[in-house]
């Protein structure tokens, strides 16, 4: 997989739905997610944090932006409730 840019069906990787989540839960939620799914070696995931007035998007981003096993992440074209995310698999 080289561009995350170009994933057409994220329904099919494994994901975190972030509805009703207040923003610092939702950061602790995405941490846990994404370790798990380092240890499972899944490079794509999607979380879906929603539309609404951003507030979850932006910390969730925020939470990916300085995670060390984040390699890039993006919001889906299709889909601006949620964000596609590629993780480092050792």
């Amino acid at each position: 997989m080289n561009n995350i840019g170009s994933i057409l069906y994220p329904d099919i990787y494994p994901s975190i739905d972030l509805h009703g989540f207040d923003r610092m839960y939702a950061k602790l939620k995405v941490e846990e997610f994404i370790n798990d799914n380092v240890k499972l070696k899944h490079e794509i995931i999607v979380i879906v944090h929603g539309k609404g007035n951003g507030i979850l998007k932006n910390a969730v981003h925020d939470t990916l932006k300085h995670n060390k096993n984040v390699i890039e992440y993006k919001t889906h074209y299709n889909n601006l409730g949620s964000t596609i995310v590629k993780l480092k698999i050792c």
